[in-house]
């Protein structure tokens, strides 16, 4: 036989496209071409094809091989497609039996010795491979075996080499085949730092509690040392507990990254870039397109510090995810898609040298130079904030005299009721209701309506906040067990739009 066809897959986004890998063994000049649009990474592969191949104990054809990687216009990128490469050299010099290779897709990165690497979206190459159910089985590293055993519906079976591959098609008994691998054990979920460890600040704690109820934005203002890092690693530990579906798209995306990690299943993300960071590490990028943060935090929790410091134009790409949930990367000859639902805590000092309304009257900074850093902070984004938090700094004597706080868990088990009543009301959170299902669910009373229009006419706040104070009211709701929205729901939640504006309360 001097043809053989197997199957891998491409990565595209959060999609894992099928390739044919097509293996042709003619007569001629000895040499491995690989065509099909490949970038550096898989045309190294006839080095480490040949290698492999001669390390395990097989010959390496002297003829001319041709490597067909189709479809001809997908990019495909890594050592992924090392594998199916070796096994299709194999295969097509009648090395190995040929019968059963539709029956898999294959994916792995080979040593110069013919061991398995891993290889990064395994997770979401399962995705794939689990449409076919059990007609088709997958065949990666050994290293990936756990996570892409998530998906149950997958067969996965790993393998350490590409010797112990060959065996699975060469063997007659069953003992020298690959087994299918079963779901991991999973461990124990790890633990976020406990809100208890935070003495005081119980105004600011209410609010992170409306803002993890409802999925909303947050903003926090204050000195520094005044816990806003603090209070924000707690945050995702009020979060309600992720469901199937959640936990196996967040896990995937960390798998495109290679980030992955068994151990963190079903925990939040929490990611904390530097301010130095780049617009396109935010958002991710790159000639083959890859998750930035915020992708990397989807159904998570994503944490800029120091927010003013973030160059400007770094801060406006966030506008458009925060309200899609999504992130599309175009280049001239691809176009990804990624997920990016994720809840946004910022922290910044109220003005440069961070002191300013501090009861020690440190703060030397003129007014002027206030409102240069504020502005730092673009209208259009900080519209997009849903909660503002004024932290204020603590006596010493304060916090000494201060009590047990209350647990994260406590917490968590009230925010858990509330997104209860949500899903079960409209089947989302409360933050991502659209204009029309306000109306819906968010009817106020005369009372209410009339708290509300006086702020928005004081403050000449824009429409977007009019949403958003109705949503942050309706969170608030839900916390109180409350059916309606009542008056002081739309006053506390009026409270929440001001940290960095006049904060004199309407009438």
């Amino acid at each position: 036989m001097s043809l053989a066809v197997l199957k891998s897959r491409a990565l595209e986004g959060m999609d894992a496209q099928e390739v044919s890998v097509e293996v042709h063994l003619a007569n001629g000049l000895p040499a491995l071409a690989i065509v099909g649009l490949a970038d550096t990474e898989v045309k190294e592969a006839r080095d480490r094809v040949r290698a492999a191949i001669i390390n395990s104990g097989f010959e390496f054809p002297a003829q001319r091989i041709t490597v067909n990687l189709a479809p001809a216009d997908l990019p495909k990128e890594s050592g992924r497609f090392d594998l199916p490469i070796a096994i299709g050299v194999l295969a097509a010099s009648g090395q190995i039996p040929a019968r059963q290779l539709n029956e898999y897709e294959f994916a792995g990165e080979l040593s110069l010795s013919g061991a398995l690497r891993p290889i990064r979206g395994t997770l979401a190459m399962a995705v794939a491979c689990s449409r076919y159910g059990s007609q088709r089985g997958l065949i990666l590293p050994i290293d990936n075996a756990d996570e892409a055993a998530l998906v149950s519906a997958a067969a996965i079976y790993p393998a350490s080499s590409l010797q112990q591959v060959c065996r699975h098609f060469s063997a007659q008994g069953s003992a020298a085949r690959l087994q299918r691998h079963p779901p991991p054990p999973l461990r124990q979920l790890g633990r976020y730092p406990d809100f208890a460890d935070v003495k005081g600040q119980q105004a600011v704690k209410r609010g992170l509690e409306i803002a993890a109820a409802g999925r909303h934005n947050v903003l926090l203002v204050g000195p520094p040392g005044a816990g806003k890092t603090m209070l924000a690693m707690r945050f995702p530990g009020l979060l309600p507990a992720m469901s199937d579906a959640e936990a196996l798209e967040a896990a995937a995306v960390q798998s495109l990254s290679g980030q992955f990690r068994l151990d963190l299943w079903r925990q939040r993300p929490f990611r904390a870039p530097h301010h130095t960071a780049s617009g396109v590490a935010l958002v991710g990028g790159g000639s083959v397109p890859r998750p930035g943060e915020i992708s990397l935090a989807h159904h998570g929790v994503l944490f800029l510090d120091e927010l003013p410091e973030f160059e400007q134009r770094v801060l406006d790409v966030l506008r458009q995810p925060l309200e899609s949930g999504q992130i599309t990367i175009s280049r001239a000859a691809r176009q990804a898609d990624f997920p990016a639902r994720f809840q946004l805590i910022a922290a910044m000092n109220p003005c440069p040298c961070g002191y300013a309304g501090h009861s020690s009257a440190r703060c030397h900074c003129s007014p002027e130079q206030i409102a240069r850093y504020q502005r730092r902070i673009s209208g259009p984004l900080l519209d997009r904030i849903d909660i503002q938090l004024e932290v204020a700094a603590l006596d010493p004597l304060q916090l000494a005299a201060a009590g047990a706080a209350e647990s994260s868990s406590a917490i968590a088990a009230r925010v858990q009721q509330a997104a209860e009543r949500q899903c079960q009301r409209q089947g989302k959170p409360n933050q991502a209701l659209s204009p029309q299902e306000l109306e819906q669910h968010c009817r106020l009373d005369a009372a209410s309506h009339t708290v509300l229009q006086r702020s928005m006419a004081r403050f000449q706040w824009s429409g977007r906040a009019y949403h958003r104070i109705l949503r942050i009211a309706r969170s608030i709701a839900d916390l109180a067990a409350s059916k309606d929205i009542q008056r002081p729901h739309i006053r506390e939640a009026i409270q929440y739009q001001r940290a960095l504006r006049e904060r004199d309360l309407p009438c």
